[in-house]
C-alpha cells in the first residue's frame, strides 16, 4: 500500500517508518468511514491504550527512582488521560490526516478530543503491531517528551484538586452547574460555575463540559489561593 505524501509527512513527524503502512491507515481511519473492507481504528484504541500505559509506567520509574505510588499514580493518570494524548496529536497535526465520514468531518471531527485522543493511541498501536514495543516506545518518549519530566505540575487535575481544597476546610464537595449552552449542535460551547458551599463560585467556558468543569475548578482554585 501506497501511502499519500500527506500521510507519509505524519509518519515522519511521529518519527517511524512503516513496513506495513495499512497499519497506519488503519489508525486513522475513523468508525464514520470504516466498511467491510475498510477497518476502522477502535481495536487498535484499545491496543494503544495499554502500550502507552506500560510505556509511561516504565518512563515515570526512571524518571524519579525514588518516588512511591502514590506519586506516581497520579503522574501516571495527568500523562495518559484523554486531553493529554489528543494535545500530542494536534502537537503532530494528526487531525489533518483523519479519515472521517463526511457527517463527522462536517461537526469538526478533526478537532474533537475524543477522536484526535483515540486516534493518537491507536497510532501507538500501530507502531507496536508494526515494529515492536521498543518501537512504540521510542515513539512515546519522543512525542510526550518534557510532558514526562514536568508532570509534577500538572499531575492533580484542578477538580481533585478544589475537592481537596474544600475536604480540608470541612466543606462539602463542589457543585459544576451548566448556566449556559450556546454555539451550533455540532461545535457547542459550555459554561459551567463551580461552587463551594461557603458561596465562592467561577465561571469558565470550554468546548466540553469536563473541560469547562476544570478550567472552572481552575479559576475558583486561583481565586481562593490568592485571597489566602
Amino acid at each position: 500500500m501506497k501511502l499519500s505524501r500527506e500521510v507519509r509527512a505524519f509518519a515522519a513527524r511521529i518519527g517511524h517508518e512503516f513496513a506495513r503502512p495499512a497499519l497506519l491507515i488503519e489508525a486513522l481511519t475513523h468508525s464514520s468511514i470504516s466498511s467491510p473492507g475498510r477497518e476502522d481504528n477502535q481495536r487498535l484504541e484499545f491496543l494503544g491504550d495499554r502500550v502507552l500505559g506500560l510505556a509511561m509506567a516504565e518512563a515515570l520509574l526512571e524518571a524519579d527512582t525514588a518516588a512511591a505510588e502514590g506519586q506516581l499514580a497520579p503522574r501516571f493518570n495527568a500523562l495518559v488521560r484523554k486531553e493529554t494524548c489528543a494535545a500530542v496529536a494536534r502537537e503532530v497535526d494528526l487531525g489533518d490526516v483523519l479519515r472521517l465520514g463526511r457527517s463527522e468531518m462536517l461537526s469538526g471531527g478533526r478537532r474533537k478530543e475524543a477522536l484526535l485522543g483515540d486516534a493518537m493511541e491507536a497510532v501507538i498501536a500501530a507502531v507496536y503491531v508494526d515494529a515492536g514495543y521498543e518501537a512504540a516506545r521510542g515513539v512515546v518518549r519522543r512525542l510526550w517528551g518534557a510532558r514526562i519530566a514536568t508532570v509534577e505540575a500538572d499531575s492533580r487535575d484542578a477538580k481533585t484538586s478544589l475537592q481537596e481544597w474544600a475536604q480540608a476546610r470541612g466543606l462539602a464537595p463542589p457543585a459544576y452547574v451548566e448556566t449556559a449552552r450556546t454555539g451550533p449542535d455540532h461545535a457547542p460551547v459550555f459554561t459551567i460555575e463551580a461552587r463551594l458551599a461557603g458561596g465562592e463560585s467561577a465561571s469558565a467556558a470550554a468546548g466540553s463540559k469536563r473541560q469547562a468543569e476544570q478550567a472552572a475548578a481552575a479559576a475558583l482554585l486561583s481565586r481562593l489561593e490568592g485571597g489566602a
